[in-house]
């Protein structure tokens, strides 16, 4: 194998040039470099921010029905809060049908009997008043069924709360969506 001649340049030690080796930009050079559009102005860029965006609240909406704690806001996270849920989703309340039973004073308003009109008022303070008693031993068993499992101390406040007003929601319309079925209450 033959050896490379050396040049000429081989023997002479190599000088460091000075400074960077090239000219320093300019600012309007920098800032022409650093601009950009804040929003992207082509429709394929806008149509992928769309469908991202869309796809993310997909994500996150499902999350929620789950009852996952990541998607859930404040008021609902943490595992006392599932328990509560699970309690109230396991059983029967006068307070769910609180609605429908609203629609139906409605509707017997419409009718021009008198006496129909006020019985159906009536009526309907009855099962308020019986919704809100339901609520209130509702309220009181949650915390001390809560007490007992996670210990009075360590309890969360608004349990009681948090409890009766999922109860007055109609089972089908309640987010996060009843994880346990009637009957099935957590231990």
């Amino acid at each position: 194998m033959p050896k490379p001649t050396p040049s000429a340049n081989d023997d002479a030690p190599e000088t460091p040039t000075a400074g960077k080796g090239r000219a320093t930009p300019t600012r309007a050079e920098r800032e022409a470099a650093n601009r950009r559009p804040l929003v992207a102005n082509t429709k394929e860029a806008r149509a992928a921010a769309k469908a991202d965006l869309q796809a993310r609240r997909e994500r996150a909406r499902i999350g929620m029905e789950r009852g996952e704690d990541k998607y859930l806001p404040a008021r609902d996270k943490g595992p006392q809060r599932r328990w509560v849920r699970d309690y109230v989703d396991a059983g029967w309340h006068i307070s769910e049908w609180l609605m429908a039973a609203m629609l139906a004073v409605i509707l017997l308003n419409l009718t021009p009997i008198p006496s129909v009109q006020i019985w159906a008022m009536i009526g309907l303070w009855v099962y308020v008043l019986l919704a809100v008693m339901d609520m209130v031993l509702l309220s009181m068993r949650v915390k001390r069924k809560a007490s007992d499992k996670f210990g009075a101390a360590r309890r969360e406040k608004g349990l009681g709360w948090y409890a009766a007003m999922r109860s007055m929601q109609m089972r089908f319309m309640r987010l996060p969506k009843p994880q346990a079925k009637r009957g099935q209450y957590p231990d």
